[in-house]
């Protein structure tokens, strides 16, 4: 078997499947680094994420599987996260006195009205984030809540963005849900808590990077292979003998082929259609490649820890400053800082590959963070000492409105044209989900493989981790079932 790419769906299935005595290559680009956009960068001591990355599924496969590869290593931590807009900080998820008192009554009773007015008259069959959000919280509560950063993030209108990705991402969250969460002790309320309002998760004591290091290093155990560096640049399958040749280049120009009869793909599919053999259909090629991605950069500071906020991250609804969220990596693990009187904030930057922000100079991109940090008022001048960027592309799959079209004509001719090609993960399926989502699908990939045949869709793994199937009773969390793999979820 060969597994495209070493981040969380591809370590995932690379650790199931050698778990079953499987013979694995792992294929990962980055030459230093395993996790993907979950690893952990450092910096002259200095640990930190690329993005911020909780450990928390509802999933209880998903939470042993990390518990069996990390134990004790997982801390568990209180969440605490705020909103910055019109220069106040508003707690998140929503207090009504916290927000009451600083938006003003005024403000409040408008957002009410319009919360009324949408519940009211709701947009039937929202099409666009803008109408999903909108019905959930109110136009004015949209507008100051969401509006700024949601475009912030996508680098385009949320009119122009699919309701499908609020629908994921905001799931069973509304002013309603969220007043009642704030309202009525959690012992009290049936039913599940949306993710957006948990209140602790686990985490990584040296950052998300420890949990794929560690996996990687099962899975050499395991006798499984992982090759850094690797730069894929071709796949093709042999329609006689049903065997793919997977080719690579390294990092010093030295070509290597892969045979196996099972190919396991995280790879963004813009990326990967133009390397398939067979060459896809012109039209299922341009419908592949038109896909789109937002790409992403971290500056992440070290600063004097003097009065800093103690916020997990913050997020920034405020058009004058174009960081988009910051994050306080102290605050996800004190391990993560090696000086207790410093702390280190990632100034995100949301951005397209080759835009003017893409390309600044370093120096100058800790310049403007440095300044944004202090126009927010959330440092004071001659905090930040030192600095560093990191730039991650194709970081979070695009929802525009002609996505779906897209991706099922790619898939629909994948799966008529070369089978033993599993599509994982966020960027391999073109869904924006987060880790344990990959997980789950990189999970039903192996047991696929392993039975010999298609038991699970992969496409039927919601952003819970949960599995779901139309015409099928599958309205249980996908933990609570039994399966062949379960058994070797076990600690080693």
């Amino acid at each position: 078997m060969i597994c495209i790419g070493a981040g969380p769906a591809g370590l995932t299935a690379a650790y199931s499947l050698t778990h079953e005595g499987a013979r694995v290559t792992v294929l990962e680009r980055d030459p230093d680094f395993v996790g993907g956009i979950s690893r952990t960068e450092t910096y002259k001591g200095f640990r930190f994420d690329v993005g911020g990355h909780r450990f928390f599924s509802r999933s209880n496969e998903i939470e042993a599987l990390w518990q069996e590869i990390l134990g004790d290593q997982l801390l568990t931590r209180s969440r605490k996260s705020r909103i910055f807009y019109n220069g106040k900080l508003f707690d998140y998820p929503l207090r009504p006195l916290n927000a009451l008192t600083k938006l003003g009554v005024f403000e409040s009773v408008r957002c009410m009205a319009s919360y009324i007015k949408a519940r009211l008259l709701p947009v039937i069959d929202p099409q666009t984030f803008e109408e999903w959000v909108t019905n959930q919280f109110g136009h004015r509560l949209y507008s100051i809540f969401f509006e700024t950063y949601t475009e912030k993030v996508w680098g385009m209108k949320c009119k122009e963005i699919s309701a499908d990705w609020a629908a994921q991402r905001i799931k069973g969250l509304s002013l309603g849900s969220a007043l009642w969460q704030a309202l009525v002790p959690a012992r009290f309320i049936r039913g599940d808590t949306p993710k957006s309002l948990i209140e602790s998760f686990r985490y990584p004591r040296l950052g998300p990077g420890q949990m794929w290091e560690a996996a990687a290093e099962k899975v050499n155990k395991a006798g499984g292979e992982i090759l850094m560096g690797m730069n894929v640049d071709g796949l093709g399958r042999d329609p006689k003998t049903g065997l793919w040749t997977v080719s690579a280049v390294d990092s010093n120009g030295n070509k290597s082929e892969f045979i196996g009869d099972h190919v396991i793909s995280s790879a963004a599919i813009a990326e990967l259609a133009g390397l398939l053999d067979p060459i896809p259909p012109e039209a299922v090629l341009t419908a592949a490649r038109m896909l789109r991605y937002r790409d992403f950069l971290t500056v992440a500071l070290v600063v004097r820890d003097v009065d800093c906020f103690d916020d997990n991250w913050i997020y920034i609804h405020d058009s004058a400053v174009r960081v988009g969220r910051i994050q306080n990596f102290k605050s996800w693990s004190p391990h993560m800082v090696p000086d207790p009187d410093l702390n280190c904030l990632g100034m995100e930057y949301f951005c397209f590959r080759g835009d003017g922000l893409w390309d600044s100079k370093d120096e100058d991109l800790i310049r403007l963070a440095d300044e944004e940090l202090i126009q927010l008022g959330l440092v004071t001048p001659g905090h930040v000492i030192d600095g560093t960027v990191i730039r991650q592309d194709r970081a979070y799959p695009v929802y525009d409105e002609n996505y779906e079209e897209r991706v099922a004509l790619f898939r629909s001719w994948l799966e008529e044209n070369l089978p033993g090609l599993h599509l994982v993960g966020r960027n391999g399926m073109h869904k924006y989900n987060n880790q344990d989502h990959a997980m789950m699908t990189a999970l039903l990939a192996a047991e696929n493989i392993l039975s010999g045949e298609k038991k699970w869709d992969l496409w039927q793994v919601n952003q819970d981790a949960e599995y779901h199937e139309m015409g099928e009773d599958r309205s249980r969390a996908f933990s609570e079932r039994i399966t062949p793999r379960s058994s070797s979820l076990r600690s080693e």
